[in-house]
């Protein structure tokens, strides 16, 4: 069993929340509520590594997230 770590937004125009997977390619999907987002993610992030087979040594490493100021 592997985890992965998702990028979650929530998008005010849309009123959805937006989900990626940083270096999975196509890994991003979006739903109404956050366990919605959930299972979308899993079956997408599935179907991802069984199209592309990645190998193991290859699946990305969450490291962190930085934030960033800037004047506007």
């Amino acid at each position: 069993m592997k985890i992965f770590t998702a990028y979650v937004e929530f998008d005010p125009e849309t009123k959805l929340y937006v989900g990626i997977v940083p270096g999975i390619p196509g890994a991003h999907t979006q739903a109404k509520s956050l366990d919605e987002l959930q299972k979308n993610l899993k079956e997408v992030v599935t179907l991802c590594l069984e199209e592309d087979k990645i190998p193991a040594k290859e699946l990305p490493r969450f490291v962190g997230l930085q934030q960033i100021q800037i004047g506007l």
